[in-house]
């Protein structure tokens, strides 16, 4: 049975779970932290907003690995219902003339959660805006306030993000997986990420003069760093293309692929970017060796950035501030390789390829913590040697 691409009947509902769900985490720090300032309320409220919004990108990963993601063939409900349990009908349809297909009970309760969980997270993100504004307000304006607030841009800029990337979860379901939007969409999550670490990092501004576990990186190696952060990015994108393309499988083996270091690849098919699942550009079926181009550029990519980051480690090591982050990078690249690993000579299994995008997802959130660690050092201690300038002025 066939769905309404959009039925916008039970937004309200499934706002109202939203709500439900992030009052949870919104009583436990008021509870535990009632008598915290505002500052420290909005640093611990962005900490939890990570560590969910964490948990929501290995959900979708798990989502995208077990086919869930057309479990509910229209947006934002179910077959125009709030959940499942109002769809049963249209579900049981869909199964019994596909048994195996996209849509299926578990298969549309795993897309459903997924989408209650990106609504609560959303909700925590408005939250933290509203409560930004309001701490900025109140704010004194010497900067000498232990009680310390970030600039409000970064949490609405985060609103603007999420609200995008619902838009994109929208499209990955009307658009039937298309390889582009789904690789846009687990690209944006870890954009959400990004941003959420920048403000936690920046809401503990020091007020104490700068000292051997604060340091401003070298400008050379800062950049170094910023190179191996975009290297990152540019990797994730390409393990995304795998993934959305369902191209792990093509090579079997290890360092070889197909019995060859060099196997036939077909490049200029397998990166055409506006195309279907499984088509190529004008609407025919993707080449093998299309698919075989794109797992093999992604495991050439890294090679090159596992080299980049151990080096990039070994570097930050020397500072006594940076060593934690750098160890922290090494075992996760390291994790990355063995998890990518795993996926090619096991088979794919489910916890390695959940475990592989959430190791990408980890290192995004430390090599945020080290730009901008360095960058609060830097204002930190021009905050210690002069008047002091509105950190959020030079941040924002």
């Amino acid at each position: 049975m066939t769905a309404e691409l959009y039925d916008f009947s039970p937004v309200l509902r499934l706002l109202l779970t939203g709500l439900a769900l992030a009052t949870g985490p919104l009583a436990w720090i008021w509870l535990r932290h009632k008598n915290a300032s505002p500052g420290q309320h909005l640093r611990v409220l962005t900490l939890l907003t990570l560590f969910l919004t964490f948990d929501l990108v290995l959900f979708g990963a798990f989502t995208r690995l077990t086919d869930s993601g057309l479990g509910c063939p229209d947006w934002p409900g179910c077959y125009g219902s709030a959940s499942p349990l109002g769809a049963q009908q249209h579900i049981n349809a869909a199964q019994s003339s596909m048994p195996t297909g996209p849509v299926t009970h578990p298969k549309a309760w795993i897309e459903m959660i997924h989408r209650y969980l990106a609504t609560s997270v959303g909700v925590l993100i408005l939250t933290l805006t509203v409560g930004t504004w309001l701490a900025r307000r109140r704010q004194p304006k010497s900067t000498n306030s232990d009680d310390y607030v970030a600039s409000v841009w970064w949490p609405l800029a985060t609103l603007v993000w999420v609200c995008l990337q619902g838009a994109f979860g929208a499209l990955t379901v009307t658009m039937k997986l298309f390889p582009l939007i789904v690789t846009m969409h687990l690209l944006g999550g870890l954009v959400l990420l990004a941003l959420l670490r920048a403000q936690s990092v920046m809401h503990a501004v020091p007020q104490a003069p700068v000292g051997p576990s604060l340091q401003a990186l070298p400008r050379g190696l800062w950049w170094c760093t910023i190179a191996v952060f975009l290297a990152l990015w540019l990797q994730i994108a390409l393990g995304g293309w795998v993934s959305t393309n369902y191209a792990v499988l093509v090579c079997n083996g290890f360092p070889s692929c197909q019995g060859s270091l060099w196997p036939a690849m077909d490049f200029q098919q397998g990166f055409t970017l506006w195309r279907s699942l499984g088509e190529t550009g004008d609407g025919g079926n993707i080449s093998f060796q299309a698919l075989t181009a794109i797992h093999y550029v992604h495991r050439l990519g890294a090679y090159v950035l596992f080299v980049m980051v151990l080096a990039l480690c070994a570097a930050l090591y020397r500072f006594a501030g940076f060593r934690t982050p750098a160890l922290w990078l090494a075992g996760l690249i390291i994790l990355q390789a063995v998890t990518g690993m795993s996926n090619v000579v096991l088979g794919w299994p489910l916890l390695a390829a959940v475990a592989h995008t959430g190791g990408a997802a980890a290192l995004v959130i430390v090599m945020t913590s080290v730009i901008f660690a360095s960058l609060r050092a830097g204002v930190s201690k021009s905050m210690t040697t002069a008047a002091k300038p509105s950190f959020s002025r030079m941040t924002a």
